[in-house]
């Protein structure tokens, strides 16, 4: 394990409060669409606020913490992509007015922040208290990249969320948005507005994505710090991302194939690092350059072969993938008629 001081956290952790203030304020201050430009501009930021920030962790604490922070941003990352499609179809079914989408993402990343912080906690405890946990860990990850890669062509029924019908039931609910305004009132009653609705989503499935990202970056690196670092660069630059590639969400096909990919082989690498150490020292490991390189191979190739499907087939598009099956049409419209 590595010696994190307390200087190093407290300014990490400053650095990315400091940076979810400035999105804040930005959504507060200044609600509007976001264009191509700006939003390229914010990610060629954040991208370049993570690299450096992986420069200096290698100069600092050398090259192999530097390998495992560069993996696991990357795996982050790509997993955040995921977190994109899900953004979309949750904006797309409560119809958030584009001014209000800045605000939307932002607050959904604070939420994501809080839980993996959580999450993090807890996990690194669990593994610094018991091996057999990433045999868990990688069951989980070889369980959730089946299911997705069963489910592959379908998107989640946001409506369906256990979260958000309990959000419906117990809150009074606007028909309409009130501007940016997450309370109203509505003839002298104190009611809630969709966007709050829209957080409860967002919120709600960033707890799944927790489930999932957070196994997966400790099967690159056992270090906790390094594991919120991927995780919180990864998620900052998530907002500025969602505005620069929604329009080409359509285009990654086999987006959901690929991670489906990436996270059997994490599963499969945490179940060998268990064997290794619990069963015999003989089972061999996968290291973090050989992750890396898979990892990165298996999202160009993912990309390449998406973008030649697309072209080929204009029709062809990409689904978000879901861990079960989705209910049949006629089922959600009884339900939402009931």
């Amino acid at each position: 394990m590595l010696e994190i001081s307390g200087l190093t956290w407290g300014v990490t952790i400053a650095l990315i409060v400091g940076l979810l203030a400035l999105d804040l304020v930005l959504a507060a201050v200044r609600p509007h669409r976001v264009g191509f430009g700006e939003a390229t501009a914010w990610s060629v930021f954040y991208i370049a606020v993570a690299i450096g920030f992986g420069v200096w962790f290698a100069m600092a604490y050398g090259g192999g913490a530097g390998t495992e922070y560069f993996a696991g941003y990357i795996v982050e990352k790509s997993l955040s992509v995921d977190n994109l499609f899900v953004f979309v179809i949750i904006m797309t079914t409560f119809a958030v007015p584009e001014e209000h989408q800045h605000k939307v993402l932002t607050f959904g990343i604070v939420l994501a922040l809080i839980m993996r912080a959580i999450f993090i906690a807890v996990g690194a405890t669990l593994l610094a208290l018991f091996s057999f946990m990433f045999l868990l860990f990688g069951l989980l990850l070889v369980y959730t990249a089946i299911q997705l890669f069963r489910h592959r062509d379908e998107d989640p029924d946001v409506e369906d969320n256990v979260v958000v019908k309990t959000a419906r039931r117990v809150l009074p609910v606007t028909e309409e948005y009130d501007g940016g305004k997450i309370f109203t009132r509505v003839d002298g009653r104190r009611m809630v507005t969709p966007l709050l609705i829209v957080l409860v989503a967002i919120g709600g499935i960033d707890l799944l994505f927790a489930l999932d990202s957070i196994p997966a970056v400790f099967g690159v690196t056992e270090e906790p710090f390094i594991v919120f670092a991927a995780n919180a660069f990864a998620l900052l630059g998530l907002r500025a991302l969602f505005f620069l590639v929604k329009g080409l969400l359509d285009r990654l096909v086999y987006l959901s194939t690929g991670l489906s990919i990436i996270l059997a082989f994490i599963g499969v690498k945490l179940i060998l690092h268990w064997l290794h150490v619990d069963i015999s020292e003989s089972v061999p490991e996968i290291s973090t350059p050989v992750s890396l390189g898979v990892i990165m191979v298996v999202l160009v190739v993912v990309t390449v072969a998406s973008l030649i499907k697309t072209r080929n087939d204009p029709t062809a598009k990409a689904h978000a993938g879901s861990l079960r099956a989705s209910k049949p049409a006629d089922q959600r419209s009884e339900r939402g008629g009931s």
